[in-house]
């Protein structure tokens, strides 16, 4: 059955609402308007060892005004959806814009877009918000059952949160589009708790968030699996040596790499912190204009991409907040930085031509921002496997999941720690370490990059709460890359150095 915009959210009187918002534009004589109806449902549902701790659901509706009126930007926003608040809202923001003219210096100027009628709805099978609370209650029940069952952990907590997105937006020039968006995340993670001495160790299942539906959890990824394997794993753990300081060969697995991926490159080539303007909150960026197109960021085998395209992925649009349609296109190539993500005034300003569709607002109460499209590391073209990443490793570390990180405000300096830290001889995993951080600068660490795995390597990671912005706000985002092999990498003894 063809996917489709829930009924409820297209019963709304969208047009009649863009009408009204936009004539208000027109008559003030605005050069640009925008009008956007957002709605979001949200549910989390939480288990503890063998009881529902927590289930909420939230929804939220509303709507905006964004307008460029004498050279300077205006919004306001609303949730009352009748055409006299939506009108009144309109007014408000042209108000704002023209207060604001009288302070502005640089005149507001946005890249050309095409205008667009369309509808589009993500990649999912099963709408989670079709499938009763029971059923989800008790795939989480099960999955705790089944670690605990093992005997060898002390507590296991399991969620999952769901979300259905829909966004109706409407320009001055003419486009009408709108989209529905469904994304999923959930994750099992067991302790183990030494009762002698007090000391504990604890591993997550690191299964990466998806824009999937509810089929994610019967048949889209190995849930049971996981609650198989982590007990007998955090039991080796827990007795396994603490790391030896020094420089490793390390292979880096995706359900680790992403988060890099996204720190040193998904944030430092963002161009609005390139510019400084998010230097008061998120920080800048080391990847300055005048490196594009000179800056060795890597080793030649790297190929990173920025798109909006990807299916499942948590960036993937059909058109951003702006009206700009969803495309890919090369941020670091042969290992080159090359481009930036861009909203339609950055683009305008700063001679790139058409925006790249990186705008995003996470409610409608909130004015669009540039934010991460899907930043991804690109496979080998080869069927390289990880054994084959591993057996390049005389002795060296193999790196599983993501846990703690740290990265200075410009995306240079940085140490991450992982899930899973296993010991690798002769290109053979030997056992787990622990107190494992890799720490590096960001142009050092890429260029290390010796070898990437083949397609059969590659997972979508990613998370649903990158921050940024004043005021504060939160969107999902996915970084695909295969595993990968980095030489003479600094780890870090955790333990000593938090003494």
């Amino acid at each position: 059955m063809p996917r489709a915009v829930d009924s409820d959210f297209l019963a709304l009187p969208l047009d009649r609402l863009a009408d009204a918002a936009l004539a208000v534009a027109r008559n003030r004589r605005a050069a640009h308007a925008d009008f956007r109806v957002e709605r979001h449902r949200t549910q989390v549902i939480v288990a503890r060892d063998r009881e529902l701790q927590t289930s909420v659901e939230t929804e939220s509706v509303g709507f905006s005004v964004r307008v460029v009126c004498n050279g300077a930007w205006g919004f306001a926003a609303g949730v009352d959806l009748t055409p006299d608040a939506v009108a009144g809202v309109a007014r408000r923001a042209v108000e704002v814009a023209e207060s604001l003219a009288r302070l502005n210096t640089e005149p507001v100027t946005l890249a050309d877009e095409s205008v667009y009628n369309d509808t589009y709805v993500s990649s999912y099978e099963i709408d989670p918000f079709t499938v009763g609370e029971d059923e989800k209650i008790n795939f989480l029940l099960g999955l705790n059952d089944r670690a605990l069952a093992s005997k060898l952990v002390d507590r296991v907590t399991s969620y999952v949160m769901l979300v259905r997105e829909q966004k109706f937006f409407a320009s001055l020039k003419g486009s009408r589009i709108t989209q529905q968006r469904v994304r999923v995340k959930g994750d099992l993670t067991a302790v183990r708790i030494d009762k002698a001495t007090g000391a504990f160790e604890t591993m997550g299942n690191a299964a990466p968030p998806a824009g999937r539906g509810w089929e994610y959890f019967t048949s889209g990824y190995d849930w049971n699996r996981d609650a198989d394997e982590i007990p007998a794993l955090l039991e080796e753990k827990m007795s396994s040596p603490s790391i030896e300081p020094g420089r490793y060969d390390i292979v880096i697995d995706p359900t680790n790499l992403w988060l890099t991926i996204h720190e040193s490159i998904g944030h430092s080539t963002e161009l609005d912190r390139v510019l400084g303007y998010e230097a008061n909150y998120a920080g800048t960026s080391f990847a300055t204009l005048d490196k594009l197109n000179t800056l060795q960021f890597g080793s030649p085998i790297m190929h990173v991409t920025g798109d909006r395209q990807v299916e499942h992925g948590l960036s993937t649009v059909g058109y951003d907040d702006e009206g700009v349609a969803a495309q890919t296109w090369d941020i670091i190539r042969d290992g080159v930085l090359v481009g930036y993500q861009l909203d339609r005034q950055m683009a305008h300003k700063q001679g790139f031509g058409r925006s790249n569709g990186c705008a995003f607002a996470d409610q409608a109460g909130h004015v669009p921002l540039q934010r991460m499209p899907n930043v991804s590391l690109r496979a080998s073209s080869k069927d390289t496997t990880l054994a084959d990443l591993l057996a390049g490793l005389d002795e060296g570390l193999y790196i599983v999941g993501d846990k703690s990180w740290s990265i200075d405000m410009q995306r240079y300096n940085f140490q991450f720690t992982g899930q899973k830290l296993f010991r690798v001889r002769g290109g053979k995993i030997v056992g787990q370490v622990k107190d494992v951080a890799y720490q590096s600068r960001t142009t050092d660490f890429w260029n290390s990059m010796e070898a990437v795995g083949g397609p059969a390597t590659y997972v979508l990671g990613g998370a649903f709460n990158c921050g940024k912005g004043q005021p504060g706000q939160i969107a999902p985002v996915t970084h695909g890359c295969p595993a990968a092999l980095f030489r003479q990498i600094n780890i870090l003894n955790t333990a000593e150095e938090g003494r």
